[in-house]
């Protein structure tokens, strides 16, 4: 590297690379910009003054390591107001270091989230609070408006805002239909470590390495908080995950795969047994090609409900694959039974 390696490139490599060398950072950094190991102490100070590194220990045994940032910061909604730009005045400073394939996820999730608050969250404010550690960052975006379960059983007239949760996880389901897919909570839930979305009396939570879905009780009376959560070291992709909804070329890419959990089709101890439950579940996967129905936590079904989605929406739609995924022997029984008739 050049001498002449600017002071905000050389400041970007010791944040990324001092989680690894946290004893021997300015030597790493002296080496790879050609500069003295007092330069590179002095950088090091530098960022120790301006609060994002720490030291700790004697001159000899010194060790530096990333300070925790939190950054918080309160938008009005207007029409003007752009994703992108909220992202680059807020968010992109603060990921310097991050692999890129971390800050490609960020990116994606939080331009998303602060998207649909613009666009259908019918508040005036937008609340944003950034923490990044060591270990992780976490990503919050609030506003103030009327909260997305209520307003997804009042535009598709559902029962119940539990109802509302369920609709969308299953993607592609928009208020708006002729300017999104609805695709935008699905993916963004499926590629952070850790994902919640919370308004009024219920909050969904989605942990990537256990799959865990959670619908829970919560507390917030007013609007909708979104919580996404990443591991600073975190190996995966927007491609890995996009991969494994999408269809191949043939079909442009397309938005063609989705999972149905069905721990959360139903409240309490209530049983899938009927007919109707099955067509509550059924409702839009006509729109996919492939539809994996999961049954982790499903202990028992009834052979109507069984049989109106394998047998009868079977019959009616051909061309939807239906997959079973996590079902115990008795369930697969069911189903072949189903499908066999």
């Amino acid at each position: 590297m050049p001498q002449h390696a600017s002071t905000a490139r050389i400041h970007e490599f010791i944040r990324s690379q001092v989680s690894q060398h946290p004893t021997d950072i300015a030597t790493v950094a002296a080496q790879q910009f050609g500069i003295s190991r007092q330069a590179a102490h002095r950088h090091l100070s530098n960022l120790v003054a301006e609060g994002v590194l720490l030291s700790e220990g004697k001159t000899s045994g010194r060790r530096y390591s990333l300070a925790e940032t939190v950054v918080e910061k309160t938008y009005a909604v207007t029409p003007g107001l752009e994703e992108h730009v909220v992202w680059d005045q807020f968010a992109e400073p603060f990921l310097a270091g991050l692999p890129g394939n971390v800050q490609d996820i960020c990116h994606y999730g939080f331009t998303e989230m602060v998207n649909n608050v613009v666009d259908h969250s019918e508040s005036s404010s937008l609340y944003l609070k950034l923490l990044r550690s060591p270990e992780a960052l976490q990503l919050e975006i609030l506003d103030g408006g009327v909260g997305i379960f209520r307003k997804i059983q009042r535009e598709a007239n559902l029962e119940s805002r539990r109802e509302a949760i369920f609709e969308l996880t299953k993607g592609k389901f928009t208020t708006d239909p002729a300017r999104h897919t609805g695709e935008g909570i699905f993916f963004t839930s499926r590629v952070f470590d850790r994902f919640s979305i919370i308004s009024g009396e219920l909050s969904l939570y989605h942990g990537r390495a256990t799959r865990d879905w959670l619908i829970e009780d919560a507390e917030l009376s007013v609007g909708t908080g979104v919580f996404l959560k990443i591991s600073a070291t975190s190996q995966h992709t927007l491609k890995e995950v996009f991969d494994l909804y999408q269809l191949g070329e043939q079909d442009d890419y397309a938005f063609a795969k989705t999972t149905v959990l069905l721990t959360l089709a139903s409240s309490g101890n209530e049983r899938l047994v009927s007919r109707s439950q099955a067509r509550r579940v059924l409702a839009r996967l006509e729109q996919f090609k492939e539809v994996f129905f999961d049954f982790k936590g499903v202990q028992t079904v009834g052979p109507a409900f069984i049989d109106e989605i394998f047998r009868v929406f079977r019959l009616s739609h051909p061309d939807v694959s239906l997959v079973p995924t996590e079902a115990n022997e008795e369930v697969l029984r069911l189903i072949a039974r189903a499908t066999h008739s």
